[in-house]
């Protein structure tokens, strides 16, 4: 992403917020921009901006990724246009109501749009990549793939599989030369939390991050060769000995026979 010529990134969730700051950043890094949202007004003016602020190329994609022939529509860019070399998977819509609280067709709608969309989204665009011989795929989870007792456990679920799916992904990718980034963002600043039914306000501001440092700090982590950024956690020390711990179950997790304290 630092090259002198970077190609395109396909943003989804473009429009505002996390996305668009997306956009400006990864724009004025040199990429042309491919922005995917809902909201036209909205990208064209992003759009207008950035192109006239970096001389950037910059394309507006009208589309509701929930909507099955919208997301096709986005999967053949992926598959077709070889200028893509980065797709950020940014798209989402929370909970933040209990379980039991919540409207379980909007949770369903949820797990469509964190869960299905980012999936199909990333099968379009990987195989170009290997094929390019590489790229880069940034999925933006949340700090709840890990503590998903903080919020919905819905929501929480599917920001976990996201985590999962990117650590399967780089896996499979690394030695492609696949860069694969998930992003863990705390509480940010933008109107995400209006939409979840809780509005930013409402939060400790101790806990909330503006979306700019958010993204400046995830960009870091990038650069520095993060797989997994979490742009509030103090000591990276920490995430390393989460991550030895997780790596220390793995030889033990599937044996021929119960451990010893299931015995009778």
């Amino acid at each position: 992403m630092t090259h002198s010529h970077p190609g395109t990134a396909l943003i989804t969730g473009a429009s505002s917020g996390i996305g668009a700051i997306y956009a400006d950043r990864l724009a004025r890094r040199g990429h042309d921009l491919i922005l995917v949202a809902r909201n036209r007004e909205r990208l064209n003016a992003l759009a207008k901006r950035l192109s006239d602020e970096t001389g950037r190329n910059i394309e507006v994609v009208v589309a509701d990724l929930a909507n099955k022939a919208d997301l096709a529509r986005v999967e053949d860019i992926l598959r077709k246009d070889s200028s893509i070399t980065t797709l950020v998977n940014n798209a989402g819509v929370g909970a933040t109501h209990h379980l039991l609280e919540s409207n379980v067709d909007e949770l369903e709608n949820l797990l469509t749009l964190n869960v299905n969309v980012l999936m199909r989204l990333t099968y379009a665009a990987a195989p170009g990549f290997v094929a390019q011989g590489g790229g880069t795929i940034i999925n933006i989870a949340s700090i709840v793939a890990i503590a998903p007792e903080k919020l919905n456990g819905v929501y929480g679920g599917s920001k976990a599989f996201v985590l999962a799916f990117s650590q399967s992904l780089h896996k499979e990718l690394h030695d492609l030369n696949v860069r694969v980034q998930a992003v863990l963002p705390g509480a940010t600043a933008t109107d995400f939390w209006a939409a979840a039914g809780t509005p930013v306000e409402y939060l400790p501001s101790a806990i909330v991050m503006q979306a700019d440092a958010m993204v400046d700090a995830a960009l870091a982590g990038f650069d520095q060769g993060e797989f997994v950024t979490i742009p509030a956690l103090p000591h990276i020390a920490d995430l390393e000995a989460y991550e030895a711990a997780r790596q220390k179950l793995m030889p033990y997790l599937s044996l021929n026979a119960p451990a010893a304290r299931y015995s009778k």
